[in-house]
């Protein structure tokens, strides 16, 4: 893939080096809120679509809140030293 040159104006490019570590370089540090962005977006819209799967499916909504209910720190039955 090119690289490709992003330009910043002087006080945007100020803000930017006032945020990140001093031992991040710009490019670095803007490419990583990109990513983070990006990746935060899709984790979203996967969220969305599994909220709405569960309304369409109150079989699979109600075998959830069964899981979530389940007591995790008990111990398991039938176990034995």
């Amino acid at each position: 893939m090119p690289a490709t040159t992003i330009k910043l104006e002087h006080e945007l490019v100020r803000k930017v080096a006032a945020l990140k570590p001093k031992e991040e370089s710009i490019s670095g540090y803007v490419r990583g809120l990109i990513e983070r962005e990006h990746a935060a977006r899709q984790h979203r819209e996967v969220a969305a679509r599994y909220q709405e799967f569960l309304r369409q499916n109150p079989e699979e909504r109600a075998a959830l809140e069964v899981w979530e209910a389940a007591p995790l720190v008990d111990d398991v039955e039938g176990r034995k030293p």
